[in-house]
């Protein structure tokens, strides 16, 4: 296409500097915490924060809880909660925190008993999260002192029932000065088989779904086409804030499949999804696996139209990659009407 005016040529120039100024990288980085400790070796949750790499840390998991059970939580090796060991976290929490990582604690994971009976059994589980890892107070909060930004739903056991009502009664403790985060980590049939209900509710703010482990929607051999259409149903039918692509960290990770190599990923399937105003970014299971993958990916910047990959170096382009960068972005300006 000619540029036949210097209106052209300055929204051409102007097009790049918006380009190079406003790339965004993959978005923002999940990661989930707390189930492979100190002889694992995942390390301490202040050194997963001060990586720089993640926005947010799912601290994985309370197991037990719902039906009139004492809640159980079991963080490994890191801590012993049984003699408050667990306490010692509040430091690493607020370390984190300090460094704007948001912290949630994961309810529920594979093992342990967590089953709601009925409305009140889950205001009366939401009352126990908010008095002993939110903004309430409790005489033995796992903890510490602490406070937490939300609770996240991990649930892939027992009964579909009532976690849309603990949904609700957790939001109901969000003020204007200090929001309870709600996220979940469904996996990605659509719908999900226990947090359907849940997320009807349209109360949560992050979604990472987990597209592993599940060959009808994930990545396979190569090939984006069954991730790319579940993508497509959960960002059109979920009324979520953001919705995360959920990745294991390492093939070991998800033994069943669904790993997608680095490369992959920043050259096939973000530029596929990204471009979605309900992407967020990357979820990935999780801290003890992450041997350089969410280092891999935040090394990319990426275009927010998904037209080229900047290595993080990369300051200056020659005048071909400016214009490739920009030819999308302009609009033939010298077009009459």
């Amino acid at each position: 296409m000619a540029l036949k005016s210097s209106n052209s040529v300055a929204l051409l120039f102007f097009s790049a500097i918006l380009i190079l100024v406003t790339g965004i990288d993959a978005g923002d980085i999940a990661i989930y915490w707390g189930q492979n400790g100190p002889n694992g070796d995942e390390g301490t949750l202040a050194e997963t924060c001060a990586t720089g790499n993640y926005q947010y840390v799912n601290i994985a998991f309370l197991i037990t809880f719902g039906n009139g059970q004492t809640p159980v939580i079991n963080l490994a090796a890191h801590c012993n909660p049984t003699n408050n060991g667990c306490a010692s976290l509040s430091s690493d929490i607020t370390s984190c925190q300090a460094g704007q990582v948001k912290v949630m604690l994961s309810i529920g994971g594979a093992g342990g008993n967590h089953t709601l009976n009925s409305t009140e059994d889950a205001k009366n589980v939401a009352t126990y999260l908010w008095d002993n890892f939110l903004g309430g107070q409790s005489s033995s909060r796992p903890l510490g002192d602490a406070v937490l930004d939300g609770i996240d739903f991990y649930i892939e056991s027992g009964s579909s029932q009532h976690w849309d009502d603990l949904a609700r009664s957790l939001s109901a403790y969000s003020t204007q000065s200090k929001k309870v985060y709600l996220t979940a980590s469904p996996e990605c049939p659509y719908p999900d088989a226990y947090l359907g209900d849940a997320l009807k509710t349209g109360l949560f703010d992050y979604v990472w779904v987990q597209f592993y482990d599940n060959p009808p929607c994930e990545y396979t051999s190569g090939s984006i086409t069954n991730l790319e259409n579940s993508w497509k149903q959960w960002t059109s039918d979920v009324a979520a804030t953001k919705i995360f692509l959920g990745l294991p960290a390492s093939p070991e990770a998800a033994p069943s499949g669904g790993f997608i190599p680095a490369s992959n990923l920043t050259s096939q399937v973000l530029p596929a999804i990204n471009g979605s105003a309900k992407y967020g970014g990357v979820m990935l299971w999780n801290k003890y696996y992450d041997n350089g993958y969410s280092s891999s990916i935040k090394d990319m910047y990426w275009t927010k139209n998904s037209l080229m990959v900047l290595p993080k170096n990369s300051l200056v382009l020659d005048e071909d990659e400016v214009l490739h960068a920009c030819i999308s972005n302009i609009v033939e300006a010298d077009k009459p009407g």
